[in-house]
Formats: C-alpha cells, structure tokens, sequence
C-alpha cells in the first residue's frame, strides 16, 4: 500500500471501531466482488456486535444465477429511515452514480472501498487500492486487523469474489497476495470444487441456447482485433433465458486468436433504468485500457475489464470501439 492508502486504511479502520450503525451498499448490476465484499463486511461487522443492514435495489432482483446460493436472505431492498444517522460504506463501486439510491449520500459518514483505479473518491474516506486484485481482497486486509477470522459463510463469500474477479486466478490483476489470500480461505474450510460448481458448471439449458445464439451473431473488425457479438430481446426470449444468463459470454470472444478487444452488446431495455443496451469490454492487448473507452462513453472498470450502458445501435457502438482501439494502438505503438 502506498502511505496515502495506509492513511485511509487508518480511518476506516477508527470509523469501524468508533461506529454502531451502518448501510453496506455496492455497484448496480452486482458480480461477484461485489456480493461477495457486501457478504463479507456485514459478516466482519456483525462479528464486531455492530448494527449493520445490507442493501440493493429491488431492480437488482433476482440475481444472477450463479449467485443465488450466497446467503442473500438478509439484503433488504427497502432502506432504514434512520440512514443519516448510519455510516454507509460503499464496496467495489468506482462512482456513486452506480448506485441510484441518492438517499446514501445523506449518511453520517460516506466509506468507500474499492480497488477500481479510476474510482472517483466520492467518499469522506477513500479506501482506493488499485493494486488489490479485488474489493474483497482489501476487506480481507481489514478482518485482519479488527481480528476477525475468515470462517464459514464469510470466507466462502470471499473466496467467490477473489475467484470471479481474477478470471479463476488468470487475469492480470492476479499477485501473489491473491494467492495467499486464497490459501488462507481454503485452510478455514472453503469448498473450493462446490463453489467452483456453482459458479461454472450448474448451468441451465437455456443458458447455452443463449451462448448458442450469441456466438451465432459474432462480427470481427480489423482484421480480427476487435471481436464483437450482441444479444437481443429476442435472444433471450427464444432461448427462455433470463437477462443475467449472459454473464461469462465475452470470455469466449476474448480468448479468440487475434483478438485484442472484446465485445459483448446486449439489451436490457426495462431492466437497466432506461439504457437499451449493455456495453461489456474486454482487452488482451496492454496497448488497449478499454477503462478509458468505457468511461468516453459514460462507464468505467479496470484497464482489462470494464462496460457502459448506451442508447447507440449496434454499429454504431462497433464504429466508436474500432475508432477508440485504433487512436490508443496508435499511440501506444508511438510511445
């Protein structure tokens, strides 16, 4: 950590200790770091004898399907009155914009958590750790120094957002401490092949009628740089697919010879507050931050990871992607 995170991590650390009360909030359209750093906190407080609710909006429901064994009975969709009174602490969510619930920025204090790079300090404290594999990476750090053992429920929820946000320990993100963290999850107990399972390999019928689909649609640009597929209403509708059953699809583009952008297009109009489309990106190529190109385009995420939410069609998102790829390999190739 660098001095200005260990001074942050101080500050946490003194509102945790010195606070009875608390809301613990994430990203819109939550993954696994995101559910499991939710999971994990209210674990850690709760452990502290601390008055801590979990919430999402009643939109984020249901969740996604690999998701569903997580002890999610205690989230409530509905917040506390007294949330001015609560400190609230965001986990995993780079811009308090994704989180529409304005109500939160009222708390008594405003915690936020994360390790996206780009995070915009929304917080009265920012605990920002970029070189954190993950959010939950760094409330793993925070058990550690309120004493608080990784066990049970907890450890699994950690142990799902290390796996998930690192590609299974493939990305780039992956150090050492990843590593480690792993291993100490995996002495407390964590069932890593049941976890695996749930996560990988439980997967309905109609989610591969959809991947069918989807790989049916591939386009490729560039002479194969940018990879790009879509998803439609009708998608989804044939398929008996549910919106979440997309999740993993863009790894398939990502891994194909040649390919240095991936793209993944698919409507949520109803379901995502008005955007008809989801943008989710992928790069392979360290010329390519597609971070930057997903934050031009009212997004954000991780230099290798990110997504936008967009009114644009189809080609007209190929055409902005071709565009903002060639401009950042042109100037990388320059440097």
């Amino acid at each position: 950590m660098t001095a200005a995170e260990i001074t942050a991590r101080e500050e946490v650390l003194a509102l945790i200790r010195g606070s009875d009360r608390f809301v613990l909030v994430t990203h819109e359209n939550p993954d696994g770091d995101a559910l499991g750093s939710l999971l994990a906190m209210h674990g850690v407080l709760t452990a502290l004898g601390k008055d801590a609710l979990m919430f999402l909006d009643a939109d984020e429901l249901p969740l996604p399907l690999e998701y569903r064994f997580l002890p999610l009975q205690e989230i409530a969709t509905d917040l506390p009155g007294d949330v001015s009174d609560r400190t609230v602490i965001f986990l995993d969510c780079g811009n308090i914009e994704r989180n529409p619930a304005a109500v939160l920025r009222d708390g008594a204090h405003l915690i936020n958590v994360d390790h996206h790079h780009d995070n915009t300090r929304f917080g009265s404290v920012n605990l920002v750790v970029p070189s954190a594999s993950c959010t939950a990476e760094i409330v793993w750090d925070l058990m550690r120094e309120l004493a608080v053992e990784p066990v049970g429920s907890v450890a699994d929820a950690l142990y799902v957002a290390l796996v998930t946000d690192t590609g299974r320990f493939m990305y780039s993100n992956t150090g050492p401490r990843a590593h480690r963290m792993a291993a100490e999850l995996i002495a407390t107990g964590v069932n890593v092949q049941s976890i695996y399972r749930h996560l990988y390999e439980d997967v309905p019928y109609a989610k591969i009628q959809l991947l069918g689909r989807a790989l049916a649609h591939v386009r490729r640009y560039d002479d194969g740089r940018l990879t790009i597929s879509w998803l439609d209403a009708e998608d989804f509708e044939a398929a008996g697919a549910e919106d979440s059953y997309s999740e993993g699809f863009i790894d398939h583009l990502r891994a194909v010879r040649g390919t240095r952008v991936a793209a993944l297009v698919r409507d949520v109009a109803g379901r995502d507050r008005g955007a008809a489309r989801k943008v989710s990106l992928r790069s392979s190529d360290e010329g390519v931050d597609v971070s930057a190109i997903a934050r031009a385009l009212g997004g954000g995420g991780h230099p290798r990871a990110a997504g936008f939410s967009t009114q644009l069609a189809l080609d007209d998102i190929a055409d902005a992607l071709r565009g903002a790829m060639a401009a950042q390999l042109e100037a990388s190739a320059v440097a």
